[in-house]
């Protein structure tokens, strides 16, 4: 299960680098430009006069991301290959994802130029093609290398520290590049990091691929669905739909977290951005402290009541954080005990939530009598990005509220009332979340289950 949780470090790093450095290489501010930043696609709201053009080519990667999702689910649950269902495509898409991750981020002309947007275009495509092919059917070996409670809580777990440990490396071209910036010039600083980054983030991808026989742990039947019988399927299962939809609530806040948080810091606790990463670090090594303690708390209080507890958790550091500008406190104290707060929420977020999609997928495996666990995984995939693309959109407009932008930069210009709107907006879509999570009937799945493995024994 450790070697298993390491292919998470891989790809989590590379989808960290897309996350953390995508717009601002390509979108570099008026300082980077001063700093030798090369601008290679037009700048400013040029698409309709609200939207950039690296915004128009994010937009439909993500429509293209959400049709491969359910394609390569189908690919995967099908599969007889004879080394198993979701290895083969672990191990194909490692290399492509980590060469293709790079070479985003080395358009070939260094000037403003259309051949530029065709480049980016082609392999954001490719990024998130390679990115479902290893994605998809790591996550479906959850619930299938996971044969008990416990196991899983462990996948979970472990695979959730990894997560946070990709993003973290994800970022460190900010401490790195500096230090290669005189001699390789202020683009292939970070290029370089990227390619180091990626060969680390490479490696561990392949690590499970070549050390986990999957036939020694996996028994299952390929699905016969096809793709668009296997999402309805997938969908018909009434507890999915219900934690699909509480699921997405967590992503807009948790992405409304992560992309508000250097605003936050800057514009409303008046400090300098640094204090972003220190905050940002201080929260995740807090919250994998808590870590140890999750397994212990779902056997004593299910898992249901606890995640319902943490969007209630995360809302109240939303609340926080709003109430920075009616509440006059010292910044860092602000930044402090919200750390604090959020920490234990994020613990349970990013630990149960994979373990309850385990489990209604081998509940409707028992139900139906097919093995449908990559498309469930896909869908759950889909309800994140879903999340994360809403978040992006609610917060470049909230955010803003009560500025005058410059369309022709590429600085989004914040403000504190802005910011304070949507903190509130945080606070909502996390009780939304918790509200909608109610109607997920956890005794019922865990039943099926134990009816099963009962069975078996017998």
């Amino acid at each position: 299960m450790i070697i298993f949780a390491i292919g998470q470090l891989g790809w989590s790093t590379l989808s960290g680098l897309i996350n953390a450095w995508l717009v601002t290489f390509y979108l570099p501010t008026q300082g980077d430009i001063e700093s030798g930043a090369v601008q290679f696609i037009q700048p400013g709201l040029v698409i309709l006069g609200f939207l950039t053009i690296l915004g128009l080519i994010t937009a439909l990667s993500r429509i293209f991301d959400a049709v491969t999702d359910p394609l390569i689910a189908n690919l995967s649950d099908r599969s007889t290959n004879r080394r198993g269902r979701r290895i083969p495509f672990m191990q194909k898409a490692a290399v492509p994802l980590s060469v293709v991750t790079v070479l985003l981020f080395c358009a070939p002309v260094n000037a403003i130029s259309s051949i530029n947007v065709v480049w980016i275009s082609v392999f954001i495509l490719l990024f998130y093609l390679f990115m479902t092919m290893y994605c998809t059917p790591y996550n479906a070996l959850i619930s299938e290398f996971g044969k008990t409670q416990d196991d899983r809580m462990f996948i979970s777990t472990a695979i959730s520290l990894t997560f946070f440990a990709g993003t973290l490396v994800a970022y460190t071209p900010f401490a790195f590049s500096g230090m290669l910036r005189e001699a390789a010039g202020y683009n292939w600083s970070y290029r370089i990091c990227f390619i180091v980054i990626a060969v680390i983030a490479c490696i561990a991808m392949l690590i499970p691929t070549f050390f986990l026989n999957e036939k020694e742990f996996v028994d299952t039947k390929p699905s016969n669905s096809n793709m668009f019988k296997s999402l309805s399927s997938t969908f018909k299962n009434k507890d999915f739909r219900v934690f699909v939809g509480s699921d997405i609530m967590y992503w807009i806040g948790l992405t409304l977290f992560q992309t508000g948080l250097p605003f936050f810091v800057k514009v409303s606790m008046q400090l300098d951005e640094s204090y972003t990463m220190i905050f940002m670090g201080g929260m995740t090594i807090l919250s994998a402290a808590f870590y140890p303690f999750v397994s212990g708390l779902v056997r004593k209080f299910g898992k249901k009541k606890l995640t319902i507890a943490g969007f209630l958790g995360l809302a109240l550091a939303y609340l926080i954080t709003a109430m920075i500008r009616f509440i006059a406190l010292p910044g860092l104290v602000y930044g402090v005990l919200i750390c604090v707060v959020a920490a234990f929420p994020m613990a349970l977020l990013g630990i149960i939530p994979q373990s309850i999609v385990a489990d209604v997928s081998e509940a409707d495996g028992i139900e139906t009598g097919e093995n449908r666990e990559g498309m469930f995984f896909a869908a759950r995939t889909f309800a994140m990005k879903w999340g994360q693309s809403i978040a992006m959109l609610v917060f470049t407009s909230l955010a803003i509220i009560g500025t005058a932008q410059n369309k022709s930069a590429n600085e989004i210009t914040a403000s504190s009332t802005g910011l304070t709107i949507v903190a509130f907006v945080a606070v909502a879509f996390c009780v939304l979340g918790a509200i909608i999570l109610t109607a997920y009937n956890e005794k019922k799945v865990m039943k099926t289950i134990s009816d099963s493995k009962n069975k078996d024994k017998e």
